[in-house]
């Protein structure tokens, strides 16, 4: 973070926050909180299969509450999910959106609870819903430790026509509570662990770095930072492990709320192009640039890094490199989960770069990076990494 001007600073706290193992069980007297006795569900196929939407639904069936379930959601939302779970809770009528899922459930029910509000729209509309009415209260329960989709009223879209990310959002989607669970998480395999755990890391990281970053979202970064270092390897060695998953979980959370007041940076910004042009895994594309990234940044961001390296506990360097000594962490944290793989793995060719490095400039994440790059810049990031 660079030297902070003394003057007004508005920040709006962003959810109520329900933590702790079992918490699960208090989800209908949240729904009845919100003024409501009804829920519609928004998951996917996969907790389905899982059996965790099963146990979601027997706390409401427990608890006499109507609901409606929509689990169409894919690994990469796109507008036709957003639309066909828009469609089936307007059949369904009003209730409090339940978003059961990891980011891209999140990110798709903000997007069905905004449309639902808003009659004849569509999630193609993303960029001119903005200033529609509001949408439906909805409540978010993650079940990975990463995206921080809980703390902010905006989804990452996939626009398939396009072939381009989009934001669907509205302050009234921002989730009303976030109902944080980590026994949700026991059963998460190491690899989606590690996807989602290095999301997370990210975003602590290019929050201290930010052009955006104040002394609130400081605070929020460092200690997410502090805590997904330490506890995100012993998760992924061991998924079984409550303490693990639990200190993750809340982490996970600080790094959203952190990232909601000061924006991200160019880590995102070529991650979300490269996931809408080969499907690659948020997490995976995040890690695949991550170390190339920090080391482009480092001469605009040397205060960032040194907090990172800080809120690590990495002893002080004796040739008091801390940017040197906080890349070098991270490059071990994003080795010992076996995430970073290089980019002709998954599915870029040469042909590609091009429209990646532009994808990634016109990125509104990317205007938030302590140094701007230019398309130049990009493609050299893609090259190191390809």
């Amino acid at each position: 973070m660079g030297e902070f001007t003394t003057g007004q600073l508005t920040i709006d706290p962003t959810c109520r926050i329900e933590f702790g193992p079992g918490r699960i069980a208090h989800l209908p007297e949240l729904i009845a909180s919100l003024g409501m006795s009804r829920a519609f569900l928004v998951t996917d196929r996969g907790l389905r299969a899982a059996g965790v939407v099963d146990q979601v639904l027997k706390v409401l069936d427990a608890a006499g509450l109507e609901y409606g379930v929509y689990d169409g959601v894919g690994a990469n939302p796109s507008t036709g999910n957003v639309d066909e779970g828009a469609a089936r809770a307007r059949a369904f009528g009003r209730a409090v959106v339940v978003a059961l899922g990891g980011g891209s459930v999140l990110d798709a029910a903000k997007g069905i609870s905004l449309l639902v509000g808003n009659a004849d729209a569509a999630a193609a509309d993303a960029d001119s819903l903005w200033e529609a009415l509001d949408g439906l209260p909805l409540i978010a329960v993650p079940t990975t430790s990463g995206t921080g989709a809980e703390t902010n009223g905006f989804g990452v879209i996939e626009d398939t026509a396009a072939c381009r990310k989009v934001y669907l959002g509205h302050p009234s989607v921002k989730p009303r509570i976030a109902l944080l669970d980590p026994e949700l998480t026991l059963g998460l395999p190491p690899r989606i662990t590690a996807a989602t755990g290095i999301d997370a890391l990210v975003h602590g990281i290019e929050s201290l770095a930010s052009r955006g970053a104040n002394p609130v979202s400081v605070a929020f970064a460092t200690q997410a930072v502090a805590m997904v270092g330490r506890w995100l390897p012993a998760a992924h060695r061991d998924g079984a492990d409550l303490e693990a998953r639990s200190q993750l979980m809340l982490g996970a959370h600080l790094a959203g709320q952190a990232l909601t007041v000061s924006g991200l940076g160019l880590v995102h910004g070529i991650g979300h192009a490269l996931t809408a042009h080969t499907g690659t895994p948020h997490g995976v594309a995040l890690a695949a640039v991550l170390d190339e990234v920090l080391e482009f940044s480092a001469p605009a961001a040397r205060e960032a890094y040194e907090q990172t390296a800080r809120a690590l506990r990495l002893p002080e360097p004796a040739d008091g490199d801390w940017t040197g000594a906080a890349i070098a962490a991270v490059r071990e944290i994003s080795g010992e989960l076996n995430v970073k793989q290089p980019l002709r793995e998954l599915g870029v060719d040469r042909g590609m770069l091009g429209s990646i490095a532009r994808g990634a400039l016109a990125d509104a994440v990317t205007r938030n990076a302590p140094l701007q790059p230019t398309e130049a810049d990009v493609l050299g990031i893609l090259d190191s990494a390809f």
